[in-house]
């Protein structure tokens, strides 16, 4: 998959423009899919869904894999379910992902998402290309 020239965004009149990207998010097992902006996140080793997210995929939050994780904001319990990744109809990859509660937008980080792609950011052109 190759995504060329995609331009950064601004979700509000008073946010900065940032690389965000139309992903869905699909459950394996129902087969339950939302469509969400997920935000390119450099600085995130793992990718990571708000909690509400969950319950749309039709995943039970806590029971999934519970663990600790440091974050920006200090340390935030996680609830990994798995999930698949599809970026304009191709699915990337079925990867665990971490729901966290405090969290309120999709992020892509490296380890999950990021990591199988060449990403090249043009920030004075606003562009991102992801190969």
């Amino acid at each position: 998959m190759q995504l060329l020239n995609v331009p950064f965004t601004k979700l509000n009149p008073d946010d900065i423009f940032r690389m965000w990207l139309p992903i869905t998010i699909i459950n394996p097992e129902t087969n339950k899919r939302i469509k969400v902006l997920g935000l390119i996140d450099t600085g995130a080793d793992e990718c990571a869904l708000p909690a509400r997210q969950a319950a749309l995929l039709g995943h039970n939050l806590e029971k999934g894999y519970a663990k600790e994780i440091g974050t920006g904001n200090g340390v935030t319990i996680a609830y990994s379910h798995t999930v698949k990744i599809e970026v304009e109809g191709t699915v990337i990859r079925e990867t665990l992902i971490d729901f966290m509660p405090n969290l309120h937008v999709p992020l892509l980080g490296v380890k999950s998402f990021l990591g199988l792609f060449v990403l090249t950011a043009d920030f004075p052109k606003k562009i991102f290309s992801l190969q």
